[in-house]
């Protein structure tokens, strides 16, 4: 067959296009496989102690216990689909749950109740084992602005706490702290604030960071805030012997400047690529946020349209970059207002409404996150933990069965052409559908075993790696 194009110039074209299709997957390699917190938890930093983590754990059992003390309850509360055919009276739910206990995986499947008891069992769980994953220890809002002497204190302090806690392995897995903005009349408070802490905490630990540990720059929205933050990394590494880029950090989205700046274009890549490789995550401050679009504090919720305009924006600012992206806190507390051994039934049914009505708020707005994509979010109070699990473990086991179709149908695919020889040059897509799973089981809320059907080994899924599991079948073939 006689061709047009001569090799010659086309081999040219083609090799010209290889190189921006290379610059373009740098810029964009997809979402990063690694554990993602489904939370930050944030908390003043004069209140942080070694075992705070555990507490909140305890604490937050105690509320769903005491507000929902079954599956049958939460169900109800948050209407889970069928909740309206679940038994009423104890001894049948009793029977109930004992009768899901005794079934097979399979099995215990196929029956209506089993989603809102499996849910049940599977925050009951995480509040014992791992309450909080991610922590960040507030040195801004949630510690206000206070004498110098007292900062300092408290950053001696609590940098002694974060060490005793590494000491006794009672952190969260994910740690950090939010220093003040480096807006003209805060930097150097942050500064010295960021300073003292890491000395002190490497000071204690002998030059050792907990796992996962990041500093939060808030309101951000300019990149030369990022690059000083960097610049003052490098120095602090420096001094304390720490490795280059061993310090990370993360931005806030909490000002309409950030999705929009003074020439119109969204600045946030150029914001995140000021971090030098450094920013692993971009945080959405909803009440910030909402006071910059002049929303008056009534109005100031998640759920406001501004919030879902900001997130798109920070999607298509970000999406596909391996940045991990959080959504905000729902500020409305589930505590009742009223305390005592001693309260009337009227009292007590007041509170039960009160705790109800923020469980359910809380519900619904970690699952619009998780339905638009955000797979984190904030909680500020204990008693906030259950809902963030009841959301996330409702969302992915609800979703699990036509996830395991889609999947398994692309790892067929693949599996053919790795067969046949042919290219697949589909890992992005794979590695997508994929994270489903991993953020599933990272939570807690399916275990590797769940995965299998998919067509994926133990092995595999280990990978964590989409990528590297065409490699090995390629290998395999080979």
């Amino acid at each position: 067959m006689k061709l047009s194009l001569q090799p010659t110039a086309q081999t040219a074209l083609l090799d010209q296009l290889g190189a921006a299709n290379r610059h373009f997957q740098h810029t964009y390699p997809g979402d990063r496989p690694d554990r993602q917190p489904v939370h930050t938890v944030y908390g003043g930093a004069n209140l942080f102690k070694a075992d705070t983590c555990g507490r909140m754990g305890e604490i937050a059992l105690r509320s769903l216990q005491a507000y929902a003390p079954h599956f049958v309850a939460l169900a109800r509360v948050l209407q889970f689909p069928g909740h309206e055919h679940l038994p009423a009276l104890e001894r049948d739910i009793t029977a109930l749950a004992a009768r899901l206990d005794a079934l097979p995986d399979d099995a215990r499947r196929q029956e209506p109740a089993w989603l809102a008891h499996a849910v049940y069992q599977k925050i009951v769980r995480k509040l014992q084992t791992e309450p909080v994953e991610d922590f960040r220890i507030d040195f801004e809002d949630g510690f206000g602005n206070r004498p110098d002497a007292e900062e300092d204190a408290t950053a001696v302090q609590a940098a002694q706490e974060v060490a005793k806690g590494l000491a006794q392995g009672t952190l969260s897995p994910f740690i950090g702290i939010r220093i003040k903005p480096f807006t003209e009349d805060m930097k150097a408070r942050g500064v010295r604030t960021l300073d003292i802490f890491l000395t002190a905490l490497l000071a204690e630990t002998g030059g050792r960071l907990p796992p996962n540990f990041v500093v939060m720059l808030p309101k951000v929205t300019i990149p030369e805030q990022m690059t000083t933050l960097v610049r003052l990394f490098e120095l602090l590494e420096q001094a304390n012997g720490l490795a280059p880029g061993a310090l990370k950090m993360e931005t806030m989205v909490e000002a309409t400047q950030i999705v929009m700046d003074e020439e119109g274009r969204n600045p946030l890549l150029r914001i995140v690529r000021a971090g030098e490789g450094r920013c692993v995550a971009a945080h959405f401050g909803t009440y910030d946020y909402t006071a910059s679009a002049g929303i008056t504090a009534r109005y100031q919720t998640m759920a406001h349209p501004v919030c879902d305009f900001a997130h798109h924006m920070t999607k298509v600012a970000l999406g596909g970059t391996g940045i991990w992206l959080s959504d905000g806190a729902t500020n409305v507390m589930p505590i009742g207002p009223h305390r005592g051994d001693h309260l009337s039934f009227a009292q007590l049914r007041e509170n039960q409404e009160s705790v109800h009505h923020a469980w359910r708020e809380a519900y619904h707005h970690t699952t619009h996150s998780l339905i638009n994509g955000f797979y984190q979010g904030w909680d500020l109070n204990p008693a906030q933990l259950p809902m963030r699990y009841a959301a996330t473990y409702h969302f992915f086991l609800s979703s699990y069965e036509g996830a395991v179709h889609r999947l398994k149908t692309f790892v067929e695919r693949a599996a053919i052409s790795t067969l046949t020889g042919d290219i697949f040059d589909d890992a992005a897509t794979g590695q997508g559908l994929l994270n489903f799973f991993l953020k599933a089981l990272n939570c807690g809320a399916i275990a590797k075993e769940d995965i299998v059907p998919t067509g994926l080994t133990i092995a595999e899924i280990e990978t964590r790696s989409f990528f590297r599991i065409l490699e090995g079948r390629r290998k395999q073939v080979a």
